[in-house]
């Protein structure tokens, strides 16, 4: 079996755990092997090792979006500050930020504490502005650095400013994820893979393998949420695609920068992200690919050429290389019809995601969250602007289908237009 990923290839094969071998009765059932679902596990464990806890993968362990990403660990959230204070109130906007800044700090100690080597970096991440309308989006934001603070934390061409955040981290995130699962499995938790979960209600989980029932079940399943039946307009699966290079070598890095492991974007309306891999890659992806209609997930969806060759071309003209690439892979993620990612609890019913793509930290703070909510705490985290938050359903087909990839082409005509404006 190909390997849907860079990060999961540089693991070697993939011994996958056993399935669930029948009818099963715990605690609490997680649908879903990912950050948020093993994170979840892991909070709970610790926090109350009695607990008899079953987490329960279709694949294996960071099959999904958390052994494809663009490993940023990052404070950032796709709902603006400003519009949270709005709807929010400032004090739980900032505190919703400050959290996810947390976040960052906290998979990093956690990954120490359980022994897990997933190349944490905390180097920060630059947003550059690369044309005059870019700088002018920009200027005045909190973190603005001036060109020649910006070109000396990257090196990209026709860099005229930037934003510098500290809160984002470097990371090699299938080395988290396989990581955290065995760290689970060391607290208690049963793993159950090669199990696909066919139904969710409150009390049990049916799967291909038997039904799990358990007083709390947690929907964890970000991307792959619209393949369950009740569940098929909660998150749109978009499509995310990235690229690796060969290892560059020093004379490269000298150029590019990147010292210190930060990651790269640019202020550019289609998402573009980029980090250097603790082997010296450069690791770039961005958004790009159709929305597939019915909310359709297939192998095939990862690979659309015409987007590699985009992304190829992108790190060409940022920084004037043109290296061997050496994988090419895609995912989908999860999107809200509100881009408010969410987390919650209600009569035993728990859910979590749709976190537009800045999901790797965000998943650390469900978990803590989740674990919190389960246990009945009331604490910081579960007066967050998220929790309990209800995303309207996306609109049905076709219509669905028809908004997601106007918008989508939209943004492709917006980019060439400030283009050829400047």
């Amino acid at each position: 079996m190909t390997a849907p990923s860079f990060w999961l290839d540089s693991l070697g094969p993939v011994k996958k755990r056993a399935p669930l071998g029948g009818d099963l009765t715990v605690d609490v059932a997680i649908a879903g092997g990912g950050y948020t679902g093993l994170w979840t596990a892991y909070y709970l464990a610790v926090a109350d090792p009695a607990l008899k806890i079953a987490v329960i993968e279709a694949e294996y362990a960071g099959f999904g979006a958390s052994g494809r990403n663009g490993g940023w660990a990052s404070g950032l959230f796709p709902v603006p500050e400003s519009k949270l204070a709005r709807r929010f109130g400032a004090a739980r906007a900032t505190a919703m930020h400050a959290a996810l800044a947390d976040a960052v700090d906290e998979v990093g100690r956690r990954a120490a504490a359980e022994g897990i080597d997933c190349d944490y970096a905390k180097g920060g991440t630059i947003t550059l502005a690369r044309s005059a309308v870019q700088l002018r989006r920009i200027t005045g934001e909190e973190g603005f650095v001036d060109a020649d603070t910006a070109r000396s934390i990257c090196g990209a061409s026709d860099v005229l400013g930037g934003v510098y955040h500290p809160d984002c981290a470097a990371i090699h995130p299938a080395k988290l994820v396989r990581g955290l699962a065995d760290a689970v499995e060391r607290l208690g938790v049963q793993v159950f893979e090669d199990t696909r979960v066919l139904r969710l209600s409150r009390g049990s989980v049916v799967t291909d393998h038997g039904t799990v029932r358990a007083p709390t079940v947690v929907r964890a399943l970000e991307g792959y949420t619209a393949r369950l039946d009740g569940h098929r307009r909660a998150l749109a699966p978009v499509y995310s695609l990235m690229i690796a290079t060969e290892p560059l070598p020093a004379s490269a890095w000298e150029r590019i920068g990147l010292a210190r492991r930060e990651t790269f974007s640019d202020e550019r309306h289609m998402i573009i992200y980029g980090q250097r891999t603790a082997d010296d890659r450069l690791a770039f992806g961005g958004r790009g690919a159709p929305y597939h209609f019915g909310s359709r997930i297939e192998p095939g969806f990862d690979r659309v050429p015409a987007v590699f060759d985009s992304l190829r071309h992108t790190l060409t003209e940022m920084f004037g290389i043109d290296p061997p690439i050496a994988y090419r892979w895609g995912g989908p993620l999860g999107i809200p019809r509100d881009w408010m990612p969410s987390v919650g609890l209600a009569d035993g019913f728990g859910w979590a995601g749709g976190y537009v793509g800045d999901g790797v930290a965000a998943a650390n703070l469900a978990g803590r969250t989740l674990a919190d909510l389960i246990r009945g705490e009331q604490t910081e985290r579960t007066t967050l602007p998220w929790v309990g938050h209800r995303s309207r359903r996306w609109e049905p087909e076709p219509i669905r289908w028809l908004g997601i990839n106007a918008a989508l082409r939209a943004t492709t005509l917006r980019d060439a237009w400030e283009k050829r404006a400047g």
